[in-house]
């Protein structure tokens, strides 16, 4: 397949998506030689759509100080026809939600004993 077809395709994928409902991303980056395109999204439900649209098995999440700033950032991936796809996801997080990665069991009443 040639560079040009790569290309076509790569992009083709985005549009099949977009024409079957999902937001378009808000960033779209394709990396020189098609082996690498990255779509930003603006939430999680978009997230999710383009992950189960394009069958990303492979999940990740990092949680980071950006200058004072906690960030959660989502990715999923997948590998098609030789291109490493992601969709990622950035957030601000709240020291609230990071309370709740200690609660072992979040819907239970009982304390927990440490």
């Amino acid at each position: 397949m040639t560079e040009l077809a790569t290309r076509a395709q790569a992009f083709g994928l985005i549009a099949e998506g977009v024409a079957a409902g999902l937001s378009a991303p808000w960033r779209l980056y394709l990396a020189r030689g098609c082996r690498y395109l990255s779509l930003s999204v603006g939430d999680r439900a978009e997230w999710n759509a383009w992950r189960t649209h394009l069958g990303c098995p492979e999940l990740s999440v990092r949680v980071y100080d950006a200058g004072g700033e906690i960030r959660r950032a989502s990715v999923a991936e997948v590998v098609l026809d030789g291109c490493r796809i992601s969709v990622e996801l950035v957030e601000e997080v709240s020291t609230a939600d990071l309370d709740r990665l200690l609660v072992v069991d979040p819907t239970s009443t009982e304390p927990e004993e440490r």
